[in-house]
């Protein structure tokens, strides 16, 4: 297992933003772990990359890949796409600017005519960059249809191509998982918007790779600790406001599956009392016992 932080404004680094600073710290008990930043200029990201690389990361992680209006639209994270050899820029100097392994997160192309991630994994892999995660989606597509793996699966087994490659797109079970590993021989998956309030699912994709077997759902008095640990980490990391207002979404995916759950969802989501969340969950196992 190893973990990516939040990803950080290469800008906000440089000028010691409280709030990206905090976004780049480091537990323990999260290593192996990298300090992702974004950014569309080359001296902006290297010297965030030494401002990160104070912060003992195991790795740099360069998004290339964020499709979102307020990143790509200023030329960062998947605009770049757009723009392969200032991508390409961008790699080489945080790779000349750090000791630190050196990786990428990026998308299979700008659009259906670009899906050029082949020719910019060798370019990457030329300039010094260890890894590279390609999520199996055009920039253009954001996160609509379905993930393209073929092209995941065609840069993995290039002879060309020797840096580890991870798979990302629509892992949302133990099975699928799977299935991508064998299919495409790729070096390891990463998963995103799947572990939304469903931590769990790391084990369960561990547990099934290993033995064929599948680990049963938690129960809902367990996904209720789970919750409520979660909560307490957010408001310990984020504060009060911003921790609570952030776990909304999170008890949404937490207890979808529970039927007629929207009353009591409603008054999760808009609460902003912890004390008060705290005894709303705790309600949850008594008003569902059978599961």
């Amino acid at each position: 297992d190893f973990f990516i932080t939040e990803f950080i404004s290469s800008e906000g680094l440089i000028r010691e933003v409280e709030k990206s600073l905090k976004k780049a710290e480091i537990k323990d008990y999260e290593r192996p772990i990298g300090v992702q930043i974004f950014g569309n200029n080359p001296e902006s990201m290297a010297k965030a990359a030494q401002v990160a690389e104070q912060m003992h990361p195991d790795f740099i992680d360069l998004n290339f890949g964020c499709p979102v209006k307020k990143i790509a639209g200023k030329g960062a994270g998947a605009g770049l796409l757009n723009n392969i050899p200032l991508l390409i820029e961008i790699a080489e100097k945080v790779v000349k600017a750090v000791k630190l392994p050196v990786t990428v997160k990026t998308r299979l192309g700008w659009d259906e005519k670009n899906k050029n991630i082949l020719d910019i994994t060798k370019q990457l892999q030329d300039v010094g960059v260890h890894a590279i995660t390609i999520h199996g989606r055009t920039k253009k597509q954001m996160y609509k249809g379905e993930a393209d793996w073929t092209l995941i699966g065609e840069v993995k087994n290039h002879p060309d191509i020797y840096i580890p490659v991870i798979g990302n797109g629509d892992i949302t079970s133990p099975e699928i998982a799977k299935q991508k590993f064998d299919q495409y021989n790729v070096d390891a998956i990463m998963v995103g918007r799947a572990s939304v309030g469903k931590p769990w699912i790391f084990k369960q994709i561990k547990h099934f790779s290993t033995t064929g077997e599948n680990l049963p759902e938690p129960k809902i008095a367990e996904k209720v600790e789970i919750a409520k640990e979660h909560l307490i980490k957010s408001i310990e990391w984020k504060g009060e406001k911003t921790g609570v207002l952030e776990m909304r979404r999170h008890f949404s995916n937490y207890f979808k599956s529970l039927p007629n759950f929207k009353p009591i969802r409603l008054k999760l989501v808009t609460e902003n009392d912890p004390k008060i969340i705290h005894e709303i969950l705790d309600e949850i196992p008594h008003l569902f016992p059978s599961f």
